[in-house]
């Protein structure tokens, strides 16, 4: 009897793994490798309960967790709109392609398959909605760059929902040409153009189609870091419930919601560590949304959580057999927000800053000599950066793809960073594996390793998708 009790169990575990997903979740955490994740359970091991070991994500905790390669069709190490093209179209590319081919021809992505099956579709991120990765999945375009154009490209996809910082150059065309604003376009189209939170929760009712942005005065280009965000900040978690709230209204033939983590990439690329492992939890707490649905749909709902690439090349440990991650709890703010503070600083003492002024204020702001002993020698880089900068004025400000440092800001990251004795390899991105963690409808489909290629294929087939 009970034998027979066994192998009813796992038959039902069966159909309920092997039904078809009516509800698609696509989680992207850009840049986001294996040693991301892992570094991440590490520091908040280390920083919760205080011992080695893991304390582990949401999505880490999936039944289903493989690997998956990205090189592009030109080269080993991918760019995030070939990779993102591969993401979405099940086909490889060349960098800083959008959804085209080699031969620049459109090719059909799985939010457009998903579509013509008659599901409602949202593309959703944390960095600007005519990004490469979001853009990827609506647009066709042979150059990421072309902001204008990809943004034209959303109304002609006609999906239901899109939601991010906002747009790059709304009124400006690739080759520098004055345009018309995309948004009289987009509400021509039938957007209803939401402007923050509260915004949205206004106008859903009565909207036909959304798209949700920042309020008006904050950055187009993204939302604020994790470790940054005001309590008045859009968030990727509050996307991700707007998103299931708009696709879910009306006549319920399911969804397709693809939702990237973007700005793990852009501090992977700052080698910021403290600030990526925020953005990873940050993106977890969207995937808790997401996940919260599926426990209320659990036949009926897949959920693929993957990377675009890696970025950074991070290393966690530094040779010596150690680390000491929960050092990064005294980091306040991201690299960027702790140049901002010190240009607010100068600007607040009309660059007349001492050294004990900012002793004090690096103490506040990184916990440096206060909770974070440093070295004569780490002391004698931060204090040869202050004379550079604020004594002989010679201000050279540090460059990642993304941000632009006050320079005793990027010192100050780079001394934490060797604190916790976690090393990066570049600023850029690598060819290394990228994690996959799968629950759900269609999960068993993604139990191997796979090509980063073979994901959107193995979604359509766990979706019904033609």
């Amino acid at each position: 009897m009970k034998k027979l009790i066994y192998t009813l169990f796992f038959v039902l575990i069966s159909v309920v793994a092997n039904g078809q997903a009516k509800y698609v979740f696509y989680f992207i955490g850009d840049g986001m490798g294996v040693n991301q994740v892992n570094g991440t359970e590490m520091y908040y091991a280390e920083l919760q309960n205080g011992r080695i070991g893991v304390e582990p994500l949401l999505f880490t905790q999936f039944p289903v967790a493989t690997m998956a390669t990205t090189f592009s069709a030109t080269n080993s190490v991918t760019d995030s709109a070939a990779a993102g093209t591969a993401l979405s179209t099940g086909k490889k590319t060349y960098n800083n392609a959008i959804s085209v081919g080699e031969d620049k021809k459109p090719m059909e992505t799985i939010a457009e398959k998903a579509k013509k099956a008659g599901k409602k579709v949202g593309i959703a991120t944390s960095v600007s909605v005519d990004h490469a990765t979001p853009a990827a999945f609506y647009a066709h375009q042979p150059n990421r760059n072309m902001y204008y154009e990809i943004a034209l490209d959303l109304p002609k996809a006609n999906f239901d929902f899109y939601a991010g910082g906002g747009f790059l150059k709304p009124t400006k065309t690739h080759d520098k040409k004055d345009a018309p604003s995309i948004f009289p376009i987009f509400e021509e189209a039938g957007y209803t153009v939401a402007r923050g939170y509260n915004d949205y929760k206004a106008k859903a009712d009565k909207a036909q189609k959304m798209i949700l942005i920042q309020e008006e005065g904050k950055n187009p280009g993204c939302l604020p870091y994790a470790i940054d965000q005001e309590e008045d900040d859009l968030t990727l978690a509050q996307i991700t419930e707007s998103a299931i709230d708009f696709l879910k209204k009306g006549k319920d033939k399911g969804f397709f919601l693809m939702v990237e983590g973007g700005k793990i990439d852009w501090a992977t690329h700052g080698n910021d560590a403290a600030t990526v492992f925020n953005e990873i939890k940050d993106m977890d707490a969207a995937v808790k949304v997401a996940y919260e649905f599926y426990k209320k749909h659990p036949k009926e709902t897949l959920i693929v959580i993957t990377a675009d690439h890696e970025t950074g090349g991070i290393v966690l440990g530094s040779g010596r057999y150690d680390l000491n991650l929960k050092a990064l709890q005294y980091q306040k703010k991201s690299t960027d927000g702790l140049s901002k503070r010190i240009s607010e600083l100068r600007k607040s003492k009309n660059n007349k800053v001492t050294w004990e002024e900012m002793k004090e204020f690096l103490g506040q702001e990184m916990g440096f000599w206060k909770e974070v002993p440093i070295s004569w020698k780490q002391e004698r880089e931060l204090r040869d950066e202050f004379e550079e900068s604020f004594v002989k004025n010679k201000v050279v400000f540090a460059e990642s793809m993304y941000s632009k440092s006050e320079p005793i800001a990027a010192r100050a990251k780079e001394i934490i960073n060797d604190i916790a004795m976690i090393n990066w390899a570049n600023g850029g991105h690598s060819a290394g594996y990228v994690p996959v963690f799968v629950i759900g409808a269609g999960s068993h489909l993604f139990g191997n390793k796979i090509d980063n290629t073979e994901i959107p294929q193995r979604i359509a087939k766990a979706a019904g998708y033609k």
